[in-house]
């Protein structure tokens, strides 16, 4: 879809994404701390139960997490979808958002790796799932001096996607929309040396890797790109603090090169590592197991 071409959907995408309009403008009028925190409690008390997100999530956690108690699976699962709205709002404030993230030192065993590898011009592509906030280390390493692009998955509302993507084009590096024409821009910025981010942690056609204990089928885009372009994979993460607002930055080791599986295999038990840790950060609300024929 090109910039000048006209937004379709059904009537009701057009509704779901006027009333969201409504609801973020009227929340970014709120000083950006109360507007985080109120985010949060909205999806988590009034979007989310209405929409299914809260079912959805507490169906995958009973999955992963059978043994756990009913009230606290219903209790990870409203902490999920609060930091979705967290998230949600934090990067529609994405100037705040990075005046919050001002100072932030990324920490783990990827950063000497990142080093050298933007003075030998090396590609570098971020690896990282739908967790805390997936923005948060783009936003802290941009502001370290590097240059970050990235490519997305566009949203399946048109109407709600053509906005919330600004959120992602407004500052960094170039960010492109997935499919044909934006891989292919993606791969001409990595091999000028460019750097840019993909997240994986989406159903999506490729092999069934086990992820938390359960086969997902996962692309190995990340994984395909890195050997064309002899990119450093570096899988990173933004860590949400206990108040809510704030960020740890890490950066794992780079993941070897090596075939497309086995690299996917050890993007996920990164990510898997970073849930075990704090598993309401991560977004159960993903069909993440759904099964495909084309799998």
């Amino acid at each position: 879809m090109t910039k000048d071409a006209p937004i379709t959907g059904t009537l009701a995408d057009r509704s779901a994404d006027l009333a969201l309009r409504a609801l973020i403008g009227s929340i970014k009028r709120l000083p950006y701390d109360t507007r985080v925190r109120f985010m949060g409690r909205a999806l988590a008390r009034g979007i989310a139960p209405l929409a299914g997100y809260l079912r959805r999530a507490e169906t995958h956690l009973a999955m992963i997490y059978p043994d756990l108690p009913e009230i606290e699976r219903h209790a990870l699962a409203r902490a999920c979808c609060d930091n979705f709205g967290r998230t949600l709002i934090e990067n529609y404030s994405w100037r705040e958002f990075g005046v919050r993230l001002s100072g932030t030192q990324p920490t783990g065993a990827g950063i000497a790796a990142l080093e050298q590898a933007a003075k030998d011009k090396r590609p570098v592509i971020f690896a990282t799932g739908h967790f805390g906030n997936h923005e948060a280390p783009r936003h802290v390493l941009t502001q370290m001096g590097y240059d970050i692009g990235g490519l997305y998955r566009p949203m399946q509302n048109a109407f709600f996607n053509a906005h919330y993507a600004k959120t992602m084009t407004s500052w960094g590096g170039p960010v492109f929309a997935q499919g044909r024409q934006g891989t292919m821009g993606f791969v001409r910025h990595l091999r000028g040396g460019g750097m840019g981010t993909l997240l994986f942690d989406v159903a999506a056609k490729g092999p069934a890797i086990p992820f938390l204990g359960h086969p997902a089928h996962t692309a190995t885009s990340i994984a395909d790109i890195a050997l064309r372009t002899d990119a450093l994979v570096i899988p990173y993460f933004g860590i949400r603090q206990a108040d809510g607002l704030s960020f740890d930055i890490t950066l794992d080791a780079p993941v070897p090169h090596g075939t497309p599986t086995d690299m996917m295999q050890a993007l996920t038990r990164s990510l898997e590592t970073q849930i075990a840790r704090n598993p309401a950060q991560w977004f159960w609300v993903h069909r993440r197991w759904k099964p495909r024929k084309d799998g």
